[in-house]
């Protein structure tokens, strides 16, 4: 597993997700990628789902980041 946000935020989307955001700037997919681990860390209920299944609370707060999104 890689330690890059980017990364794993990218593994954190759905594949057609991944492929639009794989395409943006770097600074954009950092960008997204620093909201995705703001997301992950201040919200409560992310953490009982992180108990329950690490790859779901990280798919589901990369799907609320997106969503918030303009555009």
């Amino acid at each position: 597993m890689t330690t890059d946000p980017v990364g794993r935020f990218l593994a954190a989307l759905d594949p057609d997700h991944r492929e639009a955001v794989g395409a943006k700037p770097r600074k954009e997919q950092e960008r997204l990628a620093a909201a995705w681990e703001r997301e992950l860390a201040s919200d409560v209920e992310l953490d009982t789902l992180d108990e329950l299944s690490p790859p779901a609370a990280e798919a589901e707060a990369a799907r609320r980041v997106l969503d918030r999104e303009p555009g």
